[in-house]
């Protein structure tokens, strides 16, 4: 049986979205808010990720004990995360435990106490993630990297926050956030598996009807990046490097275009910066390009961790590889596979509900629609040579063009000379 997905917008402009799966014995859900660090001034940096922690920590019916073994009780699994535009709490279960994870949900997105015990209890372990990540290079990189790109647009803030923010954070200062950004336009409900639509209404529809709409929401700056350089000397075996231009935003016709691009980079094993760099010449371990979209606009950016006289070097074959996009058409080999690469991967996450569920949502949040795969595919096909050179030739300019290190660098090094595109 064909999947089916069904969508109702109820009264105070909650969307919820389903898709029925018959197949599977599972449903995955999510509830998706429009709102994220992007959206936090400097002084509230932090407050989205805090909510996602101490949405499950305790509501009028349940505390945070509660919660837990009661998604322990039906198998489940249960988690949140907070990007740069969105925060989402999401679960999976049994399709027979439905009812049950609905009715959590429904209580901790909708009855969370935002207890002042629970904050003091949940904040050193907030400090501690903030450590994690900094004590990973190749992820704290991209921290450094977003702020050196963006400069001071809410989009180079640490979607973590900062240690000096969160030990101010209160209760009253979560529970204004919330009720300021956590608004019914702002709502998306979804999910996929084997469920009804009409049924998953009955179970979620009364509680979220509830929601009230709030004051009007300031609308988000739009992107600009810029040129800058972050150099941050720290005692490591190889320095970190991390380059960002322009990208395209999340909605943007020619992301197909975009993505397939970024796989010929350095997308994969066969790209051209882990063939050049990595295969070749033995100067990384990590190398790869990446695509970060964002509404209004975006960044692409590249990644290598090397040693620390190499940093030069691997800099100026990172850029030199980003030219020969735009100089000369990728091939036809290239285009082929890097489309069935793409539809490889497209193809097998639809297997999975999770994925299934994400995907209803965050089309529906940037698209206003569901995007069939069928679509996405035929959108992949139609990319040409032409295509990614002329979109090469618009992304990738010196001005912006962003440089990120972090590692033993060498402080009489300049890098000005090397970074023209």
């Amino acid at each position: 049986m064909q999947a089916k997905v069904s969508k109702t917008c109820l009264h105070n402009g909650i969307r919820i979205l389903t898709k029925q799966i018959p197949h599977v014995h599972s449903v995955s859900m999510g509830v998706w808010v429009d709102a994220g660090a992007r959206d936090e001034t400097p002084a509230e940096n932090g407050l989205s990720h805090l909510i996602e922690h101490m949405i499950f920590k305790g509501t009028k019916r349940r505390t945070a004990f509660q919660i837990a073994k009661e998604f322990d009780a039906i198998g489940g699994q249960s988690n949140a995360f907070t990007s740069m535009e969105n925060t989402c709490f999401h679960g999976r279960v049994m399709d027979t435990h439905l009812a049950t994870m609905v009715d959590i949900f429904c209580d901790i997105f909708l009855n969370s106490t935002f207890d002042d015990a629970e904050l003091e209890r949940e904040r050193p372990i907030i400090l501690q993630e903030i450590g994690m990540v900094e004590d990973s290079p190749e992820e704290f990189i991209h921290v450094l990297l977003g702020k050196a790109y963006w400069g001071n647009h809410p989009l180079g803030q640490s979607v973590l926050g900062t240690r000096e923010n969160l030990l101010l954070f209160d209760s009253a200062m979560i529970k204004d956030f919330f009720r300021r950004f956590y608004q019914p336009g702002r709502i998306v409900i979804s999910a996929a598996g084997n469920l009804n639509h009409d049924q998953f209404l009955d179970l979620a529809a009364p509680a979220f009807e509830a929601v009230a709409p709030g004051p009007d929401l300031p609308c988000r700056l739009p992107p600009n990046g810029q040129k800058q350089q972050h150099i941050s000397v720290r005692d490591l075996e190889q320095v970190h490097i991390g380059l960002a231009t322009r990208g395209l935003s999340v909605s943007d016709p020619r992301r197909y275009a975009c993505s397939l691009m970024n796989t010929i980079l350095g997308g994969n094993m066969s790209s051209r910066l882990f063939q050049e760099i990595r295969e070749l010449r033995g100067l990384a371990y990590s190398v790869y390009s990446f695509i970060s979209p964002q509404v209004g606009g975006g960044m692409f950016g590249a990644y290598a961790g090397v040693e620390p006289g190499r940093v030069g070097e691997t800099v100026d074959l990172i850029l030199q590889e980003m030219r020969k996009l735009k100089i000369s058409p990728v091939t036809t080999d290239e285009l082929r596979d890097a489309k069935e690469y793409t539809k490889g991967q497209i193809l097998l996450s639809a297997e999975s509900v999770e994925n299934q569920m994400a995907r209803l949502a965050q089309n529906e949040m940037h698209m206003g629609r569901y995007v069939p795969v069928e679509e996405i595919v035929g959108e992949i096909e139609a990319v040409t040579q032409e295509d990614i050179s002329s979109l090469a030739c618009e992304l990738f300019h010196t001005d912006p063009l962003s440089l990120a290190l972090l590692g033993p660098v060498a402080a009489e090094f300049d890098f000005n000379p090397l970074l023209v595109l």
